[in-house]
């Protein structure tokens, strides 16, 4: 009888023992995991890809408050930005702010905005800004400038409403965060984003 106390004690130790190394072993699994997807995860969010939660009506109706979108922080590594990208930026009189708005003048491109349209003059001449295929809306304001080096002219899509380089003026290129590739959220909505042509 002592013999089997012993052996039924035994046993449960083995069991308690086997017990701790298997949830030893699903712990330091668990912890593995954690730190390779940190090591994947924190690269692409810091340094290539970004979210971004739209706040306010100034880019309505293509982009809506609340809508969830990826921003791409690599590409402008590589090239300059191009008119018409919907771009996340550095809000120029304080950097704690991020603003989203569409690229409408490049640098060295003279801007004029009159008659509710968007003329445009480059050292080739003048066009007038064609944006019927994303904007149903004329633009307002009386402006007349000409950008410098690295410098963008930037719109909001509701240009009624929107807070942008009518009123605070060209943005630096040292300010823009990356460029709007895709939304996320609402899953209705999900969708990229390619540059319109003009």
């Amino acid at each position: 009888m002592e013999e089997e106390n012993k052996t039924a004690e035994s046993e449960k130790k083995e069991d308690i023992s086997l017990t701790a190394k298997k949830a030893a072993v699903f712990v330091l699994e668990v912890i593995k995991i954690a730190v390779i997807a940190a090591v994947i995860v924190i690269p692409i969010r810091y340094f290539l890809f970004q979210p971004f939660f739209v706040r306010g009506q100034s880019m309505d109706p293509n982009f809506e408050n609340g809508d969830y979108l990826i921003i791409d922080e690599i590409s402008y590594r590589f090239r300059e930005p191009e008119r018409g990208e919907v771009i996340v930026f550095r809000y120029p009189f304080d950097a704690s702010q991020r603003f989203i708005k569409r690229v409408i003048g490049l640098p060295g491109e003279t801007i004029v905005i009159k008659d509710g349209q968007i003329e445009i003059y480059d050292g080739a001449g003048g066009e007038v800004l064609d944006e019927s295929d994303y904007l149903a809306a004329v633009t307002d304001g009386d402006i007349n400038i000409t950008l410098g080096s690295g410098e963008y002219f930037v719109l909001g899509d509701n240009r009624g409403f929107s807070f942008d380089s009518r009123r605070f003026g060209p943005i630096s290129k040292n300010n823009i965060i990356g460029r709007v590739v895709f939304r996320a959220w609402p899953f209705a909505s999900v969708s990229l984003f390619a540059t319109p042509a003009y």
